[in-house]
């Protein structure tokens, strides 16, 4: 199989890619696409795509470039992880990959129609949410070692709207409303974008990437008689110093970030605020990118020891 190039990753236009991750222009210019800043906070919309050339400058902090510029720097990491992060895109089928500006000779009617159409149709909307049913989501639950007690504790299923189709998945609401959507061949977001917050009496907070990390989470702590402690959901690494001043509001912090290189960075930024505070736990899935991948890895162990009349654990 050919591996995902930075060519290949130029060809997916920038406009798609941002409302991929939720992010909708202010205004549109003709093919000038104004937003409010991915990569930082602003009111006023001051970061710029060309869509004919497919490049982006934000005005606000005097940097451009291609999306693999700003790939890298909005999700901090490399360009082999992005392009790692890109090719997964890509197989969820949500962009469109086409060469941006070559429309033979009719740029101004291709502009006009795509400008349309992100205006309506390439909007997740979400139309209708109802208790987990559907036997293809159960299915996917059950490959990520999910029990469905507790998806259905934390989870929905979701019909949404999308390029005038309607999908069904997991959707797993923020605190602002939105959802977070996933099924085995989708992953995307509804607005707002926002993280989620599940709490308790409890004083201590941890603090997870991925709503899949803390479903696993949920899942190892079932049989406790305690209480889970609060959950922060960032639901993306782009709000974890944005919930700086709600983190610091609790005794102490678990850090159960990915291991991959934007993780450990937020990771490491949280234990030089405050090593006393902020605590690293992802030491208990080592090896592994995340705590849901050492879920499957631990119960394929444990299903294979038990086939082997094994008693004990991996």
């Amino acid at each position: 199989m050919k591996s995902f190039s930075c060519e290949d990753a130029k060809q997916i236009d920038l406009v798609e890619y941002l409302a991929s991750l939720n992010f909708q222009p202010q205004k549109v210019r003709n093919e000038n696409y104004w937003y409010l800043s991915p990569l930082r906070q602003e009111k006023t919309a001051s970061f710029k795509v060309n869509r004919q050339k497919n490049v982006w400058y934000d005005h606000g902090v005097g940097k451009g470039g291609d999306l693999i510029a700003f790939g890298t720097l909005y999700h901090n990491c490399s360009v082999s992880e992005l392009l790692d992060r890109l090719s997964a895109f890509q197989s969820y089928r949500v962009l469109s990959f086409h060469p941006p500006g070559i429309s033979g000779g009719h740029s101004g009617a291709t502009s006009a129609a795509g400008e349309k159409k992100e205006g309506t149709d390439s909007k997740i909307v979400v139309v209708e949410t109802r208790p987990l049913a559907a036997p293809h989501l159960l299915e996917y639950l059950e490959k990520r070692c999910i029990p469905l007690d507790v998806a259905c504790k934390y989870c929905r299923e979701v019909d949404f709207l999308l390029y005038s189709k309607l999908h069904t998945v997991i959707g797993f609401e923020n605190k602002s409303g939105g959802y977070e959507l996933r099924s085995e061949k989708f992953k995307g977001s509804s607005s707002p974008k926002d993280v989620s917050l599940v709490r308790s009496k409890d004083e201590h907070l941890a603090v997870f990437e991925g709503f899949f990390s803390f479903l696993s989470f949920a899942t190892v702590n079932k049989n406790k008689q305690a209480p889970l402690s609060n959950c922060l959901i960032l639901n993306s690494l782009s709000f974890f110093e944005k919930s700086r001043s709600l983190m610091e509001s609790f005794k102490q912090v678990h850090l159960c970030l990915d291991r991959d290189t934007a993780g450990k960075g937020c990771t490491k930024q949280a234990l030089e605020w405050n090593p006393d505070k902020y605590m690293d736990r992802s030491d208990f899935y080592r090896g592994r990118k995340d705590l849901n991948e050492w879920l499957i890895h631990h119960n394929n162990n444990l299903r294979l020891n038990q086939s082997r009349g094994h008693n004990r654990l991996p």
